[in-house]
């Protein structure tokens, strides 16, 4: 009787259902299979603009910066029904316009809204939400200066989650103090790249009332960000993109950003309090530790520009303090998950899903499902309860002076050379089986099974140097021909001219958006997996200790993250050479690199069950391919 009973309660879930929360005139809030139901006008809807003061004078003039705050919320809503928002907060809105299609806001002459980017007010303004597109500080129609992850843009947005909640001060263009009256106080933040970066920023000061976060495509650490243990990436790149997202005249910011410029430590590539600032994982502002939201995270292992590391350390610390959390791993560039082909219904719904349950309180089981959803091939996803897999272990592969890739040390005393120069991956991972002063490479045999790898490669060197220092890449390379996502072409996708549309419509903005198909290569390689270290920073990456000359030292360092699976009869590489040009502008050291093979090796976390073939001793036979065309991705503030 009591399994029948449960089970009625559990259909009953499922009906539509309004809440009763607050007396209204109008439609309330109605929740039907576990989704809350469109039954609000987006065409009637509220649309207004208030300026949230926050607590810092980011440019010096004397005053605290006010946060333009752009609202859509349905009519009905106030003291009489309380809705909760979702936040989009953006240093993009008019310049780099959001989404695949570079919208940008377009305003009344009242200065209110009347098209916000993206589909989030036209799909969940009709469902009982409120939408609030948020210009950071320093941009759009905010005041104050963009201080690039640092101290305005974090707690600029961190005043709106207070105002919504009744700690801050908030006015509108005419002076006049306004308060939040209509909404609930529960929050999400949601977005790509640096929106989403913020959602990270936030969360991580441990505020009151922001409930859940989505952050798509997001940094958690700027040094991460622009650096991998010493090396450089981008000179004064922190400086160039404030400069970039700052549409004011440039003389009103320029001391800000000639302060970041003094600051940043380009010249060693040192972790210092410019970066600590900037760390959302265990920084200055605000770390892991502080977080309350839940957190649903995608990425993508082949986003070069914020490259994956960012995701994956900001993973695995939510993992350790037991975060409620949420992932999706694609395999194209920079790419929203809006634009997967083939997943935009599901994300939409999915999203749904989340922000209902933790905003709205609905019991819909999205926390009790499958934890992780994975790209594994071109289109191809699974679920699995949790990423890494969970059944990838750490398997060792030694690299041999006979050029093979084996699971067996070398023999003593054996070792492979190779100078420090600027080189680009294409020409690394050419010719292996020839031999180049500027890099060494290895690689197994032709493997019997499917093998996936799933998390983060380490690589763990014993070298000399006849220097003080030399920068280091390791790359793991899938040596044979195959169709993989081409994510170096448009970051992995191209529009078509049809649409499909997701929520409600106005003439001035439409809810409906081009869809996408993912762009596939056929090629005799890929680079898997990518690290780099400077040696200096081998111990630390806040202070240099050189390595003197002649003398070996250990050195050990995570690669960037990835899923994927290298096919049967496919080989596995691993190249070892300097500065990689395609993602550093060091020029290199000049010098000469030692590695002690038989103190040497990577772990790759890989799949049981399937063996590795060692490489036959006459290495000859395998030269590898030619030199491939792979053009570098394009990073240049390609941050959207």
């Amino acid at each position: 009787m009591s399994s029948l009973r449960t089970a009625l309660i559990a259909a009953a879930l499922t009906l539509a259902i309004p809440i009763p929360a607050q007396a209204t005139a109008g439609p309330a809030i109605t929740i039907e299979n576990g989704r809350t139901q469109p039954v609000f006008s987006y065409a009637d809807a509220v649309r207004e603009h208030v300026y949230v003061e926050s607590p810092v004078d980011s440019d010096l003039d004397g005053n605290l910066d006010k946060v333009r705050v752009d609202i859509i919320r349905p009519k009905e809503s106030g003291p009489g029904l309380k809705v909760p928002v979702v936040i989009d907060e953006s240093p993009y809105y008019d310049n780099s316009g959001r989404g695949n299609e570079s919208e940008h806001k377009a305003y009344d002459a009242a200065g209110n809204v009347t098209k916000f980017p993206l589909f989030y007010d036209n799909f969940y303004v009709p469902r009982g939400y409120a939408v609030l597109n948020v210009d950071m500080l320093g941009t759009t129609r905010s005041e104050g200066c963009p201080d690039i992850g640092g101290k305005a843009d974090v707690l600029g947005g961190k005043a709106v989650i207070d105002w919504l909640n009744g700690r801050a001060r908030a006015f509108r263009a005419d002076g006049s103090a306004v308060v939040a009256d209509w909404t609930t106080g529960k929050a999400a933040m949601i977005g790509k790249s640096y929106d989403g970066t913020l959602a990270n920023a936030v969360a991580a000061t441990g505020v009151e009332g922001l409930e859940t976060i989505v952050p798509i495509s997001a940094i958690s650490s700027w040094y991460k960000y622009q650096r991998s243990n010493g090396v450089v990436y981008n000179y004064d790149y922190a400086a160039g993109l404030a400069n970039h997202v700052d549409t004011d005249p440039e003389a009103k910011c320029q001391q800000v950003r000639d302060r970041m410029d003094a600051e940043d430590a380009d010249d060693t590539g040192d972790y210092n309090a410019f970066w600590s600032e900037r760390d959302y994982i265990g920084g200055l502002l605000g770390d892991v530790s502080k977080v309350r939201a839940s957190v649903f995270v995608v990425h993508t292992v082949n986003d070069l520009n914020v490259k994956p590391d960012n995701f994956s350390t900001w993973w695995k610390a939510l993992a350790d303090r037991n975060v409620p959390r949420k992932i999706w791993v694609g395999q194209t560039g920079h790419v929203d998950p809006f634009d997967f082909e083939g997943r935009r219904g599901l994300w939409v719904d999915t999203l749904h899903r989340w922000f209902d349950h933790w905003l709205h309180g609905v019991r819909n089981g999205i926390t009790g499902e499958p934890r992780a959803d994975v790209e594994v091939s071109p289109k191809q996803w699974i679920t699995q309860s949790d990423w890494p897999a969970p059944s990838a272990l750490k398997t060792s592969l030694y690299p041999a002076a006979d050029g093979s890739l084996g699971s067996k040390p070398a023999a003593a005393n054996s070792a492979a050379s190779f100078k420090d120069v600027a080189m680009s991956e294409t020409d690394m991972v050419a010719d292996v089986g020839t031999a180049n002063p500027g890099r060494v490479a290895f690689t197994t045999g032709e493997l019997s099974q499917d093998l996936r790898l799933s998390g983060t490669p380490t690589a763990d060197l014993r070298v000399k140097l006849d220097k003080p220092t030399s920068n280091l890449t390791a790359l793991l390379v899938d040596f044979g021909e195959d169709s993989r996502v081409d994510w170096r072409t448009n970051e992995g996708i191209t529009d078509l001219a049809e649409e499909d549309c997701h929520g409600e419509s106005t003439a001035a903005d439409d809810a409906c958006y081009r869809k996408v198909v993912t762009n596939v290569a056929t090629r005799p390689l890929e680079i898997v997996a990518r690290g780099w270290i400077d040696v200096q920073n081998r111990d630390s990456l806040s202070q240099a200790t050189p390595l003197p000359p002649g003398t070996y030292g250990t050195v050990t360092w995570l690669t960037l993250p990835q899923d994927y699976t290298f096919k049967k009869g496919h080989r596995i590489g691993l190249v070892l050479a300097g500065t990689d040009s395609t993602y550093s502008d060091e020029t290199g050291t000049g010098a000469n690199v030692t590695v002690d093979l038989s103190r040497s090796s990577v772990s790759v976390p890989l799949m049981l069950g399937t063996p590795l073939v060692d490489v036959p001793k006459d290495t000859t036979k395998f030269r590898g391919p030619g030199k491939l065309d792979l053009p570098k991705p394009d990073t240049t503030f390609r941050f959207f």
